[in-house]
């Protein structure tokens, strides 16, 4: 199939619906920037006609329909406030949602809730051990403010028991036989490579036991991500779904669908060193980094021919900082990083990042205009 290109997202998302007609999935992936988020809310809005919907969807806008009262006058009953007006919401004092949260939540977090639907707010508690041996004593801490990444992810699960709810209504009769589509953009944002294959994996789940399946686009510019969805949708609805590459036309300013038959989208180091860049150029470096950084090392070393990553750093057996920077990428890359609490480097370590990484991008032709600032080396 040829590549599609697209006037404005309008058209684009009318052309998605249309092939959700023939097919269960669409996976597509998307730099950051494209306009993925944008597109979700095209796709919602056309199937906006008064007081209906038809799209139940997954996004940056998900997020705002939480916000927290953080209780300042004294300090004490911080809750996650719940917009009731939303869709989203639709029956939530009828459904017991605690139960249908609960066991989603428990593959990622610590901490528990309680919803109240006479207040529409959610209260968050933790079990505290102090002391050791026979002198431990556990309690819970109630009223806990928990992290962005626990709040994001309790929202994650939030969605995902509302999809279960439309998915396991095989007769459409219940709150949410509304539902004739389902939009995800980008579930969870800030993912080490661990916790994209548990999520891209619990995501299939729910679908692969559902009573029937809603036609589904799945966006996101995680290639990682997008590679064991492609394997999950590819084992479990084979030949039910479509791969896309999104993107943007500098010139025209068009939108352009390139179809996608592997299981990774073309070119995503080159997307992985662009968003790397970024992040150095920022100053947001956190440890993960390091872990995307060696993975591309070590394509680039495949590709031209070396047995190990260390060749793309190294100019000689002798060289000492490239045995230094080597040894960095090997110590900072085998750590467990967290998805709640992406941990910052330090300053130093930083510095050293940024060394290594601007050497590499020096040292290999790749396109000026993505990385403006990095000073030309010799070759090698």
């Amino acid at each position: 199939m040829a590549d599609q290109t697209f006037a404005n997202l309008n058209d684009l998302a009318a052309q998605l619906r249309a092939e959700l007609n023939n097919k269960k999935f669409i996976l597509l992936y998307a730099y950051n920037g494209t306009g993925k988020t944008r597109l979700s809310m095209a796709f919602k809005d056309i199937g906006k006609q008064g007081d209906a919907r038809d799209t139940l969807y997954f996004n940056a806008f998900t997020e705002d329909l939480f916000y927290w009262d953080n209780d300042l006058s004294n300090d004490r009953e911080r809750v996650l406030k719940i917009n009731k007006d939303s869709r989203f919401f639709a029956g939530l004092d009828q459904l017991e949602m605690d139960t249908r949260i609960r066991p989603l939540l428990s593959r990622y977090a610590d901490f528990d809730f309680r919803i109240d639907t006479t207040k529409w707010e959610v209260s968050f508690s933790r079990e505290i051990t102090t002391g050791e041996g026979e002198q431990a004593k556990t309690e819970i801490v109630d009223d806990i403010k928990v992290s962005r990444g626990e709040e994001n992810i309790f929202i994650w699960c939030f969605f995902l028991a509302i999809v279960q709810l439309a998915l396991d209504d095989d007769k459409a009769e219940g709150p949410y036989k509304w539902v004739k589509y389902i939009y995800i953009d980008d579930p969870i944002s800030s993912l080490d490579e661990q916790n994209a294959i548990v999520v891209a994996n619990h995501l299939i789940q729910v679908f692969r036991d559902a009573a029937r399946v809603i036609p589904t686009v799945i966006s996101t510019h995680h290639h990682l991500f997008f590679n064991v969805l492609h394997y999950e949708l590819k084992n479990h609805f084979k030949g039910k779904a479509l791969q896309y590459m999104l993107s943007r036309t500098r010139q025209s300013e068009d939108f352009r669908l390139r179809v996608l038959k592997g299981d990774t989208p073309s070119f995503h180091h080159v997307a992985a060193l662009v968003e790397l860049y970024e992040a150095s150029q920022q100053d947001r470096i956190q440890t993960y980094h390091f872990n995307t950084l060696r993975t591309i090392l070590e394509k680039t070393a495949l590709f031209h021919g070396y047995g190990h990553f260390g060749s793309c750093i190294k100019r000689d057996p002798d060289d000492a900082d490239g045995i230094l920077h080597q040894r960095f990428v090997d110590l900072l890359s085998h750590g467990k990083y967290s998805i709640f609490e992406p941990t910052e480097m330090g300053a130093e370590t930083k510095e050293y990042f940024r060394k290594i990484l601007n050497d590499f991008l020096g040292r290999y032709p790749f396109n000026p205009e993505l990385f403006p600032d990095v000073p030309e080396e010799a070759a090698p």
